[in-house]
């Protein structure tokens, strides 16, 4: 029994959380992966076409919750990180999502909160960090 228990503890999983610009929802996802997950955890993010900074609202919502998203730069799916991904959860971009190899391949229908007022934009926010938790469990406890 503590073989096992101190094995699940050990065990890691290579996230990747993309959308179109990489500034707001898989930026939000990679935080949440990071701050629930830990160090079992190695979560990324990537857009289809990366608008080059991370949204002000993103950072401010994520820093009302202690994560300092303004340390984040947005990246291109061009430019990963080669090896394979557990779990690759799209958020949104469309045929430019990428062909990398992943166990396991999700697309989460969540709406860009970029032009959305405060309240909206925490409820993206808290949506996010629901289906990153879920995603977790199943990921992390082996049955995803």
């Amino acid at each position: 029994m503590w073989t096992l228990a101190w094995d699940r503890e050990l065990m890691t999983a290579r996230l990747l959380f993309v959308c179109v610009e990489n500034s707001c929802r898989s930026q939000m996802a990679e935080a949440f992966a990071r701050m629930h997950g830990g160090n079992r955890v190695e979560a990324l993010s990537a857009g289809s076409m990366p608008s080059g900074r991370v949204n002000t609202t993103a950072i401010r919502v994520m820093g009302e919750l202690g994560y300092d998203l303004s340390a984040h730069d947005p990246k291109s799916v061009d430019h990963l990180p080669e090896g394979r991904f557990d779990a690759i959860v799209s958020m949104g971009c469309g045929d430019a999502c990428p062909t990398v190899p992943a166990a396991r391949r999700d697309d989460w229908e969540i709406p860009d909160p970029r032009d959305m007022a405060l309240p909206e934009f925490r409820a993206v926010r808290d949506q996010i960090e629901r289906q990153v938790r879920a995603l977790l469990d199943e990921v992390l406890d082996g049955s995803g």
